[in-house]
């Protein structure tokens, strides 16, 4: 199948509303998710018992959402939204960011960028969905504990730690994203139409949260390779867990929550509103 042929059949299957539809149910359980994860915060806040989401990322929001009546189900149902919202990305790749708008205006390097950000984008929800998977079928696993071991590994050799730094530098730029997305208000250029100050609010809350947490994660990668503590490099949780340990710990794990808590709030403005 040549290029042309490629990019006419993806252009087909974005301008169906079934596959549109599918995308921003993948949004909507991502809300779900962050809203969990913004709970399990709360609970560890409040010395609080977590239950199976003791973590505090997405493994933890994943076994919260398990462990409900009807847990299965829902957890079938969150994969099969967050895997069209993964292959919504890659048509991105394919054809562009917003395939289903009737002029798209980025071009050159700009445009290159979006698609390898949509490429990106692909797999973190291509691997949520198979977490989701695995914890249906009561083979899921921390996340952060698959971190830590995966980090233990790459510590016995120069060439890992090389890997691991390059790992923290990037999410650390990626947390920096997040931080310029949500203070420069550039996540309204997702939204279709005019957006109130409540939106405006909620993402700027919510971008920065999510920012800083991912920068925190970024760099406790690095002090954990440099100082070969493979248990500091276990993402998102360990961040939020050094982060209660530091002074007034409880009161910046509650800002915390409130802050991935709004992120999850403008999840559920994207099921709704996105550019698609």
């Amino acid at each position: 199948m040549s290029h042309g042929q490629i990019h006419r059949a993806v252009d087909d299957a974005t301008s169906t509303d079934a596959f549109e539809y599918g995308a921003r149910a993948g949004y909507a359980i991502s809300a779900v998710l962050h809203l969990l994860v913004a709970y399990i915060i709360v609970r560890l806040a409040l010395n609080a018992p977590t239950g199976g989401g003791q973590n505090a990322d997405q493994s933890g929001a994943l076994a919260t959402l398990g462990g409900q009546t009807g847990g299965a189900i829902a957890l079938w149902l969150a994969a099969v939204g967050l895997f069209a919202l993964a292959l919504w990305r890659l048509a991105e790749t394919v054809v562009g960011s917003h395939p289903n708008e009737p002029s798209r205006g980025d071009h050159g390097l700009k445009k290159q960028s979006k698609r390898v950000k949509s490429l990106a984008l692909a797999v973190v929800y291509c691997g949520l969905a198979i977490s989701a998977i695995r914890f249906a079928t009561g083979q899921g696993q921390s996340s952060g504990q698959q971190n830590a071991g995966l980090s233990a590994r790459l510590m016995q050799s120069g060439g890992g730690k090389a890997v691991l730094i390059v790992v923290g530098l990037v999410v650390i730029g990626v947390g920096g994203y997040h931080v310029y997305k949500g203070a420069s208000q550039k996540f309204l250029d997702d939204l279709r139409g005019s957006s109130g100050s409540a939106v405006t609010v909620t993402g700027t809350v919510g971008y920065l949260a999510k920012g800083s947490v991912l920068s925190g994660a970024g760099l406790l990668v690095i002090i954990a390779t440099i100082s070969a503590d493979p248990a500091k490099a276990a993402g998102i949780d360990a961040a939020v867990k050094t982060l209660g340990q530091a002074p007034f710990g409880r009161v910046l794990l509650l800002a915390s929550a409130l802050g991935i808590a709004a992120y999850g709030a403008y999840c559920l403005v994207l099921a709704r509103y996105a550019r698609m």
